[in-house]
């Protein structure tokens, strides 16, 4: 037995033995500090902001009652040790993005994002309002997580590279900065596919261990610097369309709490989750804008790129449907985003258009 089967036969055996008993449950009094670790340097623009975002409105409106000690990555635990380190117990909850916990079960990318996966509004429609939270909560149970959505970054650009990409072919071989599914895709081209804390991609980018790397956005993007070391930058990738971050709590600890307090968590991360969105699509416009004036060009992948692309991430998402929980999660997220993208298309898309036509 594997160990997410055994944690997952763990977890419904001890929800059987619970309901044996009739006790109420003991929830902690007084005041508490719970410790998030985070997959983020400290200032990481727009990703650490989230998780600040997240901490500073539990302890208000918990009236202090609640207070949230944020570690940067590297404080407490690595970027990439938080997820074991909340089901250890070693700290109470993280924020992250959840698909770089793809080893811990594939299932976590949808979570944040997948290959021609869901735009932001299509990730909120399915999580609120579909089975999105449900799953994810089924996920965490797993692992002794309770999880929440807590942050999106919007669509993230495809990234910045040494070279044009002309052709598929330009893939072979390319050391190439991309977690989640779409790193895996992106493997399938050729590319030498490396897995790095948002905090070290500027010094492999700039000493040639990596020759290109996606991250986020053009404000993202230019807080960290990527401009200074290559001109090539292509804004539309085919791997986070909506990005979604993350807070996690262990499960033991959220069930400590109150039923106010656990409320005032999953409220929380839904307000981040929207703030956090606003704040990068605010800012990337003005950011491209001073990019291109710095002599960034900014360019598009050719279409044979992105039918490439689309046959990778296929051959992904085909790899990982012997899972059962991946496979019931890939159903759920694929006909939540037809059903969202139907309308959309018709609407909001439309409008767009029309309104880009008329003033020009």
């Amino acid at each position: 037995m594997d160990r997410r089967s055994f944690l997952k036969t763990s977890a419904m055996g001890g929800a059987a033995a619970a309901a044996t008993t009739l006790a109420a449950p003991a929830y902690a009094t007084g005041k508490r500090t719970l410790t998030m670790v985070t997959t983020w340097g400290r200032g990481l623009a727009g990703v650490f902001d989230a998780a600040q975002r997240t901490a500073d409105s539990i302890t208000a409106m918990s009236d202090g009652m609640l207070t949230v000690d944020v570690k940067a990555a590297g404080e407490l635990v690595g970027a990439f040790e938080v997820f074991d380190a909340v089901t250890a117990g070693q700290a109470d909850m993280y924020h992250a993005a959840d698909y770089y916990f793809v080893g811990q079960h594939p299932g976590y990318a949808f979570f944040t994002a997948v290959p021609f996966g869901m735009t932001a509004q299509e990730l909120a429609n399915w999580y609120y309002h579909g089975d999105g939270m449900g799953l994810h909560d089924e996920l965490g149970e797993i692992f002794g997580l309770k999880s929440f959505l807590g942050g999106n970054t919007g669509a993230q650009a495809g990234g910045w590279f040494s070279k044009e990409i002309k052709g598929p072919e330009d893939f072979n071989g390319l050391k190439f900065r991309m977690p989640g599914l779409g790193g895996k895709a992106l493997g399938k081209l050729g590319a030498s596919v490396q897995n790095l804390p948002g905090a070290e991609v500027y010094q492999a980018l700039a000493s040639g261990a990596i020759d290109g790397t996606e991250w986020i956005g053009p404000w993202a993007d230019e807080k960290a610097g990527f401009q200074e070391i290559t001109k090539f930058y292509y804004t539309a990738g085919f791997h986070e369309p909506g990005a979604g971050l993350s807070v996690a709590t262990n499960r033991e600890v959220f069930n400590s709490l109150s039923p106010a307090h656990q409320k005032i968590i999953e409220i929380a991360s839904a307000e981040t989750h929207q703030w956090n969105l606003a704040q990068f699509l605010n800012n990337n416009g003005a950011a491209l804008q001073r990019l291109q004036s710095a002599g960034v060009k900014t360019l598009e992948f050719p279409d044979s790129v992105w039918d490439a692309f689309g046959k990778a991430s296929a051959e992904v998402h085909a790899e990982n449907m012997g899972d059962e929980i991946y496979k019931k999660i890939y159903d759920s997220f694929s006909a939540s985003m037809a059903a969202s993208s139907s309308w959309i298309q018709k609407s909001e898309s439309a409008y767009r258009a029309q309104r880009d036509r008329v003033l020009g």
